[in-house]
């Protein structure tokens, strides 16, 4: 129970939306889905696999959250909103990692072509974006924190910055243990200007050293 409670602070810090303790346990869809989980993992660990599979696939019509059985789920994880989230059988999540809707932690066939380790691993304090699909036996480091969209197929180290498809470093930290949390993945602060942006600033600079250039000949030509 103290554990449980430990959660749902730590839920309600990381969401700008929480009012309170009871509203993240009876109403969050997220928050539901973490405790049917921990029940399928248990039958799933004792063998009772149909019952497992059961209990998730309850899961799933409750919570709109797809999460196998055998997945290993760490400590104060919080999902929010929940709907669309797929995270399958060889996944592993570590302690204090957030995750917004329609994320996938998806399996990639292993280069033997044979059962094992076919979903990524996330480990401590990660933020990952709404729609972002990591897939594949890849390690994504501490404190990662991945933008929305992004897809990740290789690994990526502790306290990155990562957005793109194919996703891409666009910052890294030393330590990010003494960060306020930032919701949704990744702040606007770090993100880059939309094409059109940077394609306006290029044809601006271009005018401007078209314009020098026209001056120094005219220099030249007295």
């Amino acid at each position: 129970m103290l554990e449980f409670i430990k959660t749902l602070k730590s839920i309600k810090k990381r969401d700008p939306a929480a009012r309170s303790l009871i509203e993240i346990a009876l109403i969050y869809p997220g928050t539901r889905a973490i405790i049917l989980h921990r029940l399928a993992f248990f039958l799933w660990k004792y063998k009772a696999c149909f019952l497992a599979r059961l209990v998730s696939e309850i899961n799933k019509i409750f919570s709109g959250i797809e999460i196998h059985p055998a997945a290993k789920i760490g400590k104060e994880i919080f999902i929010d909103h929940g709907s669309g989230v797929v995270i399958g059988e060889t996944a592993e999540i570590h302690n204090n990692v957030t995750l917004y809707h329609g994320v996938t932690l998806g399996g990639l066939n292993p280069d033997n072509g044979l059962g094992g380790k076919r979903h990524p691993t996330i480990e401590t304090g990660c933020v990952i974006g709404a729609g972002a699909q990591i897939l594949g036996p890849i390690n994504i480091g501490k404190n990662v924190r991945i933008g929305a969209n992004t897809v990740v197929t290789k690994n990526i180290m502790e306290n990155a910055r990562v957005i793109g498809m194919p996703s891409r470093i666009i910052e890294h930290k030393d330590s990010l243990k003494k960060e306020k949390f930032t919701p949704y993945g990744i702040g606007n602060k770090i993100l880059p200007k939309p094409p059109h942006e940077m394609i306006e600033e290029l044809n601006i600079k271009v005018d401007n050293l078209s314009k020098e250039l026209e001056k120094l000949k005219m220099l030249k030509g007295k």
